[in-house]
């Protein structure tokens, strides 16, 4: 068969079956399409043109190319390229990348056909492309600017630099991300690079009586099968508790769905997935436990050797059954809310080589630190001896901290000898990976006459699966937020953390915060039904502030800006016939007495490079970017000489990129890094400076452990503060979601609105549609399309307004604002419902009421 590929006649005579995707990537090395849940057809990240029309590459056979015109981002023509390239990177339209090289494509053939697209068109024309990252507004603003300049043939010019702290510096490669051109992990390849493929266990529970892999090994092209007996080293890991195993081995108890019993290493992916089906375990299948109160009971199955609590946190503070008793008015009730799925659209990929000492590791994970770390202990090596480099990710959302296929791929290639590369196609992706905690949270909270809270009593439970990840924090976390930001006297807060044979869960974007918001906020409105008190003007005067105290107890002393959010969203919450309000807290960084650190290194290479060292994870939220501004801040140096690298060979240490914090800390980092380098600029060119390495740190080390004995409690170093109103049209739709969000200082403005757009949307689709749904443990699908995730043309309209009420520990004020942006958007939706309808909610998601303009 023939057809023609961007402007290139091709001749195929292999596999008329094989999907276009497939062929393009593995015959043709075009990486622009990408394979984000293929053959789902669900995400649209590897659209192509074929034959003037827009198609999902994923689920298009080669025999249907026949005499075809296809077209990659790479066969567009160079002005019209050029131009919606430049759109996107100019109004913020890139975040992870990972799904922007498919929607620009659906934007190429949306312009051929309809040179003057409307807003409403445009989202239409989006609905095969999911975007986890950026709430699509941003994306519709770069189509619509691209089609008018294209319709008048006009250039739209390479975005100018503005790296100075404030100004909308374009985000880092950008340009290359918007084409494809940018590898994620599963882009790159190396010669006599092997495929590694992972057998899960077919039921939550079950003791594994044998592993029968001689029908697979025998399968040629199968290189090696690995079992928990190749495991040099140390078999647990675990980002707090090490209880989670790379693989399972005979003789033991799965705990979920998603643990390895083995794994396939073969010339070709396929032939792995192949003999992956042909691995015969025997099973003595148990019943699984799925409810964590069950969980708690004395004559439930242990779990895990310790029981099946996982963590308890606890605060008391005052009189709590006197003040109940004083109350003039109180609000109870049960709160539920879901297991949700994180949605990125990079499944996970790792690809590891040996080197003349050890192995060195691709990671897209959020902390190549912590992924060194536990893999030198795999592999029972030095940590010298493995070096993990950062492939930006494709989207993370708290989902990619704990390790997933690094430790298999790190373990198949140093056995090996070869480059292995393992990946996880979409459905072993949600099997696997961490979730966001559902949580049952029983809340009562009381008032004075005068509409002063003055009680709390919170117990709240969260079923954390099957290992620990973070789980403890995000319960923590829970029980630190539980008062929302609102100053309460007297507080008695229970959060417990309970394993189950369901997923884990671990990090996700608001890490706890989110579910105790719809919980407080939910109540707060009750109360002021009760009391007949203004809802904006109740939270007002309760708001923290100056010298009042949060849940931990820590005193707020500067920075708290959560008034400043109210009065900026009090007019359009005043004038709306139908509108919900929520208001929101979320920490910046770790704290709880635990290190939050960093470390910085900046190499001059030569007069046109310099190179940026550091140990955070670019996920699309731009923490690349932030560095680079803050750099050249402080130094005006170039940006475009300027390259970033994140790679444990520099040993520019970091934690986590968790916890809303890399932006603070880098930019403390550099701030320090920048004082010698600064004074050495004031007498040198930097031709003069070539060779020499600058580095800085920044180091919190003065929160407080919970229930710790001090003078003064410190939980975290800094906080950021959100008041959203959810308006309704007559309808009772949802149109219109309104954001003041106090970030501090606002380092780049189109970043930090794409940061708030998207965790917005997130926030929307936890509040009306998206659910992970499992029975007995298992989930009833794996496929993306069921896990809700909202689409251009469901997204209402989103209005952002930034706020800066300086941190003092923050670089220039900065504060956090990745998670804030949907903590109180699932709150703010259930209370704009309740004023339409009189139904109170006291569970997520809301799916009778999915009901957007």
């Amino acid at each position: 068969m023939q057809f023609i590929l961007n402007g290139v006649q091709k001749e195929y005579n292999g596999d008329p079956e094989i999907s276009l995707l497939k062929y393009l990537r593995n015959v043709e090395g075009i990486i622009s399409p990408k394979d984000g849940c293929a053959p789902q057809a669900a995400c649209g990240s590897c659209t192509v043109e074929l034959n003037k029309k827009s198609v999902l590459s994923c689920v298009i056979p080669m025999k249907k190319v026949a005499d075809g015109v296809v077209v990659t981002t790479e066969g567009i023509e160079q002005y019209i390229q050029r131009t919606i390239v430049n759109a996107f990177v100019q109004k913020g339209g890139v975040q992870c990348g990972f799904c922007t090289p498919g929607i620009v494509m659906q934007a190429k053939v949306l312009i051929d056909s309809n040179p003057i697209p409307s807003r409403s068109e445009i989202e239409k024309a989006l609905t095969p492309n999911l975007c986890r990252c950026t709430g699509y507004k941003k994306i519709v603003d770069s189509i619509e600017y691209a089609a008018e300049a294209i319709r008048n043939k006009r250039e739209i010019p390479k975005p100018k630099n503005e790296a100075s702290v404030g100004g909308s510096h374009p985000k880092y490669n950008s340009d290359k991300l918007a084409l494809g051109h940018s590898p994620f992990v599963a882009d790159i390849k190396f010669p006599g690079m092997l495929f590694g493929v992972l057998k899960f266990s077919d039921h939550p529970r079950a003791k594994i009586i044998s592993i029968d892999i001689h029908k697979a090994e025998i399968i040629p092209g199968v290189i090696k099968i690995f079992t928990a007996s190749d495991i040099p080293g140390e078999r647990f890991s675990g980002l707090i508790v090490p209880d989670w195993p790379l693989m399972i081995q005979a003789g033991e108890e799965t705990r979920y769905i998603g643990d390895v019993l083995a794994g396939v290493v073969a010339k070709t992916e396929e032939i792995a997935r192949e003999a992956v089906n042909e691995i015969k375990v025997n099973y003595e299948i148990l019943k699984p436990i799925s409810d964590p109160e069950t969980s708690l009971q004395e004559n439930s199955p242990k779990i895990h050797p310790k029981g099946n609590l996982l963590s308890k946190s606890y605060i008391n503070r005052g009189n709590v059954k006197h003040a109940f008793e004083e109350a003039a008015f109180i609000s109870s009730g049960t709160y539920y809310t879901q297991m949700i799925e994180h949605g990125y659209l990079e499944t996970e990929c790792s690809i590891a080589r040996t080197t003349e000492t050890g192995v060195e590791v691709l990671s897209q994970g959020q902390g190549v630190y912590e992924d060194q770390k536990q893999i030198a202990k795999i592999l029972n090596l030095p940590l010298e001896q493995v070096r993990v480099i950062l492939v930006p990710n494709g989207g993370g959302f708290g989902g990619k901290e704990d390790l997933t296929v690094q430790g298999h791929a790190a373990l198949f290639s140093y056995t090996l000898k070869k480059p292995v590369k393992v990946s996880l196609n979409r459905d072993e992706s949600i099997r696997m990976h961490p979730k966001r905690h559902p949580m049952k949270m029983n809340y009562s909270i009381g008032c004075n006459k005068e509409g002063k809270l003055t009680v709390l009593k919170a117990d709240i439970l969260g079923d954390t699966g099957a290992y620990a990840s973070v789980g403890a924090k995000v319960l923590e976390r829970a029980a630190g937020h539980a008062t929302g930001p609102y100053h309460i006297p007297n507080v008695d807060i229970m959060s417990k953390a309970v394993y189950t044979n369901n997923l884990p869960c671990g990090a996700m974007r608001g890490f706890g915060v989110n579910q105790v918001t719809f919980a407080i906020e939910s109540c707060i409105d009750d109360l002021c039904e009760q009391g007949g008190f203004d809802r904006w003007q109740f939270r007002y005067d309760n708001a923290l502030k100056e010298g009042d105290m949060n849940s931990t107890g820590q005193i707020m002393n500067r920075g708290s800006g959560v008034r400043q959010t109210l009065i900026a969203m009090k007019e359009i919450f005043d004038g709306a016939k139908y509108a919900g309000i929520a208001c929101g807290i979320k920490n910046t960084g770790i704290g709880n007495g635990m290190l939050d650190e960093g470390k910085v290194k900046i190499e001059i290479v030569s007069p046109t490079k310099v190179i940026l060292h550091h140990g955070w994870t670019e996920m699309g939220q731009g923490v690349n970017t932030m560095a680079i501004q803050f750099l050249c801040h402080e130094t005006n140096i170039d940006p475009s000489i300027v390259e970033v690298q994140v790679d444990t060979l520099a040993k520019a240490t970091a934690g986590m990129t968790t916890a809303s914090r890399a932006t603070s800390i880098i930019g403390n980092s550099i701030s320090n890094a920048c004082k010698k380098l600064k004074e050495d600029l004031l007498s040198k060119s930097l031709d003069q400076l070539v060779g020499n390495v600058y580095s800085g740190e920044w180091v919190c080390n003065w929160t407080t452990k919970p229930g710790a004995d001090v003078e003064e409690i410190i939980t975290h170093y800094s906080y950021s503060y959100a008041t959203q109103v959810v308006v309704l049209n007559d309808e009772g739709e949802i149109d219109t979601v309104y954001a003041a969000h106090d970030a501090g200082k606002i380092i780049n403005p189109v970043l930090f609105e794409g940061q708030i757009e998207g965790s917005i949307h997130m926030g929307l689709g936890y509040a009306i549609s998206e659910e992970l749904e499992l029975e007995n443990c298992i989930p009833k699908s794996t496929k993306l399309r069921k896990c809700g995730i909202l689409r251009a043309k469901e997204t209402p309209n989103i209005i952002v307004k930034g706020i800066e009420v300086p941190d003092p520990h923050g670089p220039y004020g900065v504060k956090g604002v990745g998670e804030i942006g949907l903590v109180p958007t699932a709150a703010a939706v259930a209370n704009a419902f309740y004023q339409y309808d009189g139904t109170r909610y006291f569970k997520l998601p809301i799916k009778q009421r999915k009901k957007i303009k």
